[in-house]
């Protein structure tokens, strides 16, 4: 047996099967991961194989019972919006399903760093939800791709779609924030028919986001924290009841997701000054602005990768790849790097190693505390990489512009 074939048969004894990744920033939805023999370093010597995806999309894979699934815009001659599954042990398609095609109005309204599948999957019970914001959503089976159901009621966007959805009691919730109205949509995830919607009636002059939901537990009940422009609300999944809200003047075009510790949930303000809130849950009802925001920073705030949290420290990089580590009682900066590279790919933190990727296509781990960074590894794509990583027991999975990887150790 070849060292390349010893390395392969015992790698592949990790539970692949087991592993479940089902949806946007992880099985805990905040991007921290609980993994042993993660691989720093991702080259030649530890790739378990490389598949060319087709098409272009910047959406993350998500896993489960084996397969990983991506979505993809496929240029054959004019747009198809794809769904595809790859056997995670080998790499193979296993299946690959177109679910629309966009009318040219629908797909011409992006703006030049976005993708025409950008929102990521959601897999639940053995199905897998693939969002493309305006130009639709649809249910198929995990198994075999076959489409259960699809949803499509365009509205104006701008720059294109971006936000992944969430699931809650048996609705499916996702944004639909666009250039003229604001607005948060639920489907009936059994028939794929809107159950809700509610208009963010927030007045303001931008309108449109990308938010992805996160559900906490507060007051004893589920709670969908969704942000639009100006706004962060928490909605009742059963009706979409506004429970409580705090504003933020006119921030607009909202992408990183909110982030829940300890009764808080922590999240960036969007365009133009970008500002991270800690707003407890605690009591909240009704506008709390004024009553319920601990505290407010301002320097290196990101308007496009999610960060991470860890105890007491916030990981945090802005766009342009400045890395900080803020306190997150006090929100104050303890230390500040720097990348020196621009990142729009989420963090993903393993124990204490920190996981970012870079639009130039470098993979960096570090180390990281509240005393500083320390490099470990810098890996070259050799193309950008937008997506956040599937990470679990000995592997990396890298989604970057044409290829999907993955790394063992």
């Amino acid at each position: 047996m070849t060292p390349r074939a010893c390395f392969l048969t015992i790698f592949l004894l990790f539970p692949v099967e087991a592993t479940v990744w089902p949806e946007f920033r992880g099985p805990n939805a905040q991007g921290v991961v609980k993994a042993s023999n993660v691989p720093s370093k991702m080259g030649q010597e530890n790739l378990v194989w490389k598949r060319e995806i087709p098409g272009a999309g910047w959406s993350s894979p998500v896993m489960s019972s084996g397969l990983i699934v991506v979505t993809t815009a496929v240029k054959n001659p004019g747009t198809e919006l794809r769904a595809i599954a790859l056997d995670a042990e080998t790499g193979k398609v296993v299946w690959d399903q177109k679910l629309f095609e966009p009318s040219e109005e629908e797909a011409g309204s992006i703006h030049a760093k976005n993708s025409l599948a950008s929102s990521s999957p959601l897999i639940a019970g053995g199905v897998v939800y693939a969002h493309f914001g305006h130009m639709g959503t649809a249910a198929l089976s995990l198994k075999d791709g076959e489409v259960r159901w699809r949803y499509h009621d365009s509205y104006p966007a701008m720059h294109g779609n971006g936000g992944s959805p969430v699931l809650v009691e048996g609705v499916l919730i996702f944004s639909a924030d666009g250039e003229k109205k604001g607005l948060l949509r639920a489907l009936d995830v059994s028939s794929g028919k809107l159950k809700w919607e509610v208009n963010r009636n927030q007045d303001v002059r931008r309108k449109f986001s990308f938010g992805t939901p996160l559900i906490v537990e507060s007051g004893g009940e589920k709670v969908v924290v969704s942000q639009g422009s100006g706004m962060v609300g928490g909605y009742r999944p059963a009706d979409g009841k506004l429970i409580w809200w705090v504003e933020y003047g006119e921030g607009f075009s909202l992408v990183p997701r909110p982030v829940y510790q300890e009764g808080h949930v922590y999240l960036t303000t969007g365009f133009m000054k970008a500002k991270l809130l800690a707003i407890r849950l605690n009591g909240a009802k009704g506008e709390i602005t004024d009553t319920h925001v601990e505290w407010v920073s301002t320097k290196d705030i990101p308007t496009t990768p999610s960060f991470v949290i860890s105890g007491d420290e916030i990981y945090v990089t802005d766009d342009t790849g400045r890395l900080s580590c803020l306190s997150r009682k006090t929100g104050e900066r303890l230390w500040r790097d720097s990348y020196k590279r621009k990142i729009s790919a989420s963090l993903t933190l393993v124990d204490n190693r920190l996981f970012a990727f870079s639009e130039e296509g470098q993979g960096f781990v570090h180390k990281v505390s509240d005393k500083g960074i320390e490099e470990i590894a810098v890996n070259d794509f050799a193309e950008p990489v937008f997506a956040s990583p599937i990470i679990f027991d000995g592997s990396v999975i890298v989604r970057s512009k044409s290829n999907l990887w993955r790394f063992g150790n």
